[in-house]
């Protein structure tokens, strides 16, 4: 007698968990449409929002342009180059000043100061140092995202079970295996969440140092193309940049899902 309700319930809950991602792309519908419609008619001005056939054909013209494949591959180049400096010496700064009391004490302050700065505002430094190079927007990626890190992994060290520490200082498992069994699984979840904070900053300040810089990549083809009145393609370049956009958001947030399957937050999240 109770296997129907049952049956039904999970049904319901199946429907349920599928109804953000159809208003979703219902929204998604929609405002493609508006792009297309509200130039057409004469609301806006085509010259300078063109229609979204316009901006697919110019994105099909740059999908056959080797150029853009290669300024393509910069700003994805010196984005994971970027984050992969971040997140190395975020983790390891972490953990060594939130380790050390005496350290947590001298540094809290100056952390405190150099978070809030503005990557932006390095970009006259990063200019000067290195040109219009990937080195200069490698500068503000690295710094942009390396607070992102950084301030979650001593958060993840102060949040270690104290009960766990005495234990292994009592068995003397050392320095090493402390870390490797108490440690590191206890600030994984938050070492994983920088990380994955610090991949959207990192693509935002990549893609504003090319616009800024003209150092290569999306960003400077975004510029040429302004510069040159090609609107649409221009359009189409933005278009790829809010892609790559989704495109880290979506796999980082599946990347969390795969390394913490076995966290409490996570496990939930897929009940």
């Amino acid at each position: 007698m109770t296997a129907a309700p049952t049956q039904t319930k999970k049904q319901t809950g199946k429907g349920s968990s599928r109804e953000p991602l159809l208003w979703g792309l219902l929204g998604v519908g929609i405002l493609l449409a508006l792009f297309e419609i509200v130039p057409r008619f004469g609301l806006l001005n085509s010259r300078y929002v063109p229609p979204l056939s316009d901006v697919l054909a110019a994105l099909g013209g740059q999908l056959t342009d080797g150029g853009f494949w290669v300024a393509l591959g910069s700003t994805i180049l010196g984005w994971l180059l970027g984050l992969a400096i971040a997140s190395v010496l975020g983790v390891a700064g972490g953990v060594v000043v939130a380790s050390i009391p005496i350290l947590n004490r001298m540094l809290s302050s100056t952390i405190e100061f150099l978070r809030p700065i503005p990557s932006v505002a390095l970009v006259p430094i990063a200019a000067l140092l290195f040109g219009t190079t990937m080195q200069a927007t490698l500068l503000l990626v690295v710094f942009a995202s390396f607070w992102q890190v950084l301030i979650q992994v001593m958060y993840g060290v102060r949040d270690i079970d104290r009960v766990a520490m005495d234990t292994a200082r009592t068995y003397r498992l050392g320095a090493f295996w402390t870390i490797r069994k108490v440690v590191w699984p206890s600030i994984m979840p938050y070492v994983v969440i920088g990380i994955r904070l610090a991949a959207a900053v990192a693509l935002i300040l990549e893609i504003t140092g090319e616009l800024v810089i003209g150092s290569p990549g999306i960003g400077k083809l975004i510029v040429v193309a302004q510069s040159s009145v090609a609107t649409s393609t221009m359009y189409a370049l933005v278009l790829v940049a809010a892609l790559l956009g989704v495109l880290v958001n979506v796999g980082t947030r599946h990347i969390e899902g795969r390394v913490l399957f076995w966290h409490a937050s996570v496990r939930s999240e897929g009940a």
